[in-house]
């Protein structure tokens, strides 16, 4: 079972022909308003790919709320654990996407930073449970929340995003932990890691802590150091539409096939394939890939690399 920890965001998204320059104003021709949020678009990424998923997390009292949660009810993700703050608004995400599909994200937290981690009751963290948590809530929760689930047997997964400080003593608890190259070296970078390029990120911290550290490299593939060895995976050959969710798409989907017991190299090459695809089509939760989508491309992506 998937237990996620996370943000419940509406994402407010834009297309403009470049990203705007400080001080300048662009004209949209238009808006996309859809559910959001760090937390629960990996629960849904999880939940379309096939697996069982709870969202732990927050809302405020307004409609934006009962829209953040409508799609994820739908897909089957179980969201009982979702509580309402009276006094605060839901999560929103304001994203600029470009012609090329990059884009460029500011989100205001709102309820998210009401989550506590003394939601997640204690039977839902078992030797069975894969945690997912990401870093649009209040950071200590998230600490917290590691410390008694590495008590209790639970495997977690940790993408910070957005960057931020990592306690040492997280690093040590948590078994796979994914970054991006600003995030890794954020990362490396406040636990005195001296390292100057990303791509040298996975390999020393993955030594450090003993954890599996995965560095995303956007179109270009990622990079794997663990306990049980190294990869290099490439990218799915795509024509990106909007690269939004593709981070989320990728930790969703890895953590469905870790709790399903597929092998590392071969669950990497699943999330790659499955955020590759939600590059296709726009918006974040909206893009998300089923499983047999998933299925049906995992021979269109290139040979890994075994790494030394």
């Amino acid at each position: 079972m998937i237990v996620v920890f996370g943000s419940v965001n509406i994402d407010i998204e834009m297309r403009v022909g470049r990203l705007p320059r400080p001080g300048e104003t662009l004209l949209s021709g238009d808006y996309l308003m859809t559910p959001g949020g760090k937390g629960a678009n990996q629960a849904l990424a999880a939940a379309r790919a096939g697996d069982q998923v709870r969202l732990i997390g927050m809302v405020g009292n307004d409609n934006f709320g009962t829209f953040a949660l409508d799609l994820l009810n739908e897909q089957g993700v179980d969201v009982s654990g979702v509580g309402e703050a009276e006094d605060e608004h839901t999560g929103c995400a304001t994203i600029w996407v470009d012609d090329s599909g990059e884009n460029s994200i500011v989100v205001g937290a709102g309820a998210n930073l009401r989550a506590r981690a003394d939601q997640v009751p204690d039977a839902l963290l078992t030797d069975k449970t894969l945690l997912m948590m990401q870093m649009e809530v209040t950071p200590a929760e998230n600490w917290t929340l590691v410390k008694r689930a590495k008590a209790r047997g639970a495997r977690i997964i940790l993408n910070v995003a957005p960057a931020g400080m990592v306690p040492d003593e997280v690093l040590r608890s948590v078994d796979f932990l994914v970054v991006n190259e600003l995030e890794g070296q954020t990362v490396a970078a406040e636990v005195g890691l001296d390292v100057e390029q990303a791509t040298r990120v996975p390999r020393a911290l993955a030594s450090r802590y003993g954890l599996t550290c995965i560095l995303t490299l956007g179109g270009a593939g990622l990079l794997c150091f663990g306990p049980e060895g190294g990869w290099s995976v490439p990218g799915l050959p795509i024509s990106p539409v909007d690269t939004t969710a593709a981070g989320d798409a990728f930790v969703g989907n890895l953590a469905v096939a870790l709790d399903n017991g597929v092998a590392i190299d071969e669950a990497l090459r699943w999330a790659s394939v499955g955020a590759g695809l939600s590059c296709t089509r726009e918006g974040a939760q909206s893009a998300m890939p089923h499983g047999d989508e998933i299925r049906a491309q995992l021979d269109k992506l290139p040979a890994s690399r075994k790494l030394a």
